[in-house]
């Protein structure tokens, strides 16, 4: 099987194909898409096929696809980019390589989406059959674009199976994420939570998704066993706790909580890192 995956220069991305290249079944190969084949180097080195072009490039798309039997779609654009270049990316540019996937004979496509596509809390952890509902302070152009992307690779018509991988917060070896949620956690009430999900376990989930039967047409999500509350994330940052933090209520307890019950049972995942401190033993932030 020929996997190609994008957004491999990303902090997701270049974690995952060093992964899905030393445990690819003999015979398998994967092909990374670039923009700039330098930034690619190290994953050719590791035995890694390199297309260079744009996902918003048709004809770039058509020559990275040609003998293609899977995608794993990593690419994505994050917070701090103007709405119009999320949507560009996230959704506009996914759905295009579904098309252009469709057109080449792709048989399988993974997306890589987030957990915030749910929206606001429901009372208990989210699962994969709730409908999104807009709202909350994590709420805007990027998991709005997510959300718009899933639903438009589900529906494309032509057979083949689409398959979404909705990631909790992503962090650890060396990954800038966990300091950066001090920017909503110097901000939040004591107790608010955000679950977790260790690159590791990213990797894991994302591969089982590729590989797996019978997944067809299925939605998962990839996340961690123990949130961790705004006090966590101040202790695992070294940062000193505002005393604001406990005079303050969480809003909406359940926003970005998930259960990950179908790709347990389903999928056989099992966290290597259950918790962000089974990772801090393990040296692995």
């Amino acid at each position: 099987m020929l996997t190609l995956v994008t957004g491999t220069t990303g902090e997701v991305g270049r974690r995952f194909v060093p992964r899905l290249l030393s445990q690819a079944p003999q015979g398998d190969h994967v092909r990374v898409l670039v923009r700039d084949e330098s930034r690619a180097a190290a994953l050719a080195d590791l035995g890694a096929q390199v297309a260079v072009g744009d996902l918003r490039d048709s004809e770039a798309l058509g020559k990275a696809l040609a003998g293609v039997d899977a995608v794993v779609n990593i690419a994505a654009a994050f917070r701090g980019v103007p709405d119009e270049e999320a949507r560009a990316v996230n959704r506009d540019a996914a759905l295009e390589l579904g098309r252009a996937s469709v057109a080449s004979g792709v048989r399988r496509f993974v997306q890589v989406s987030t957990n915030l596509v749910y929206g606001t809390g429901r009372g208990r952890p989210h699962t994969e059959e709730d409908p999104t509902v807009p709202g909350g302070e994590m709420w805007g152009a990027y998991p709005e674009s997510k959300a718009e992307a899933e639903r438009g690779l589900l529906a494309l018509e032509g057979g083949m199976d689409v398959r979404i991988g909705r990631l909790s917060f992503v962090y650890g070896e060396g990954d800038p994420h966990l300091a950066a949620s001090m920017r909503w956690a110097a901000h939040w009430a004591a107790t608010q939570r955000l679950q977790l999900v260790h690159h590791a376990d990213v990797a894991q989930g994302l591969r089982r998704l590729l590989y797996a039967p019978g997944a067809d047409g299925g939605i998962y999500n990839i996340a961690d066993d123990a949130p961790v509350t705004a006090v966590d994330l101040h202790q695992l940052n070294g940062a000193e706790i505002p005393p604001a933090l406990y005079e303050r209520t969480d809003p909406d307890p359940w926003l970005g909580i998930v259960s990950t019950a179908r790709i347990r049972r389903d999928l056989g995942f099992r966290p290597l890192y259950p918790s962000v401190w089974t990772a801090q033993d393990a040296g692995a932030l």
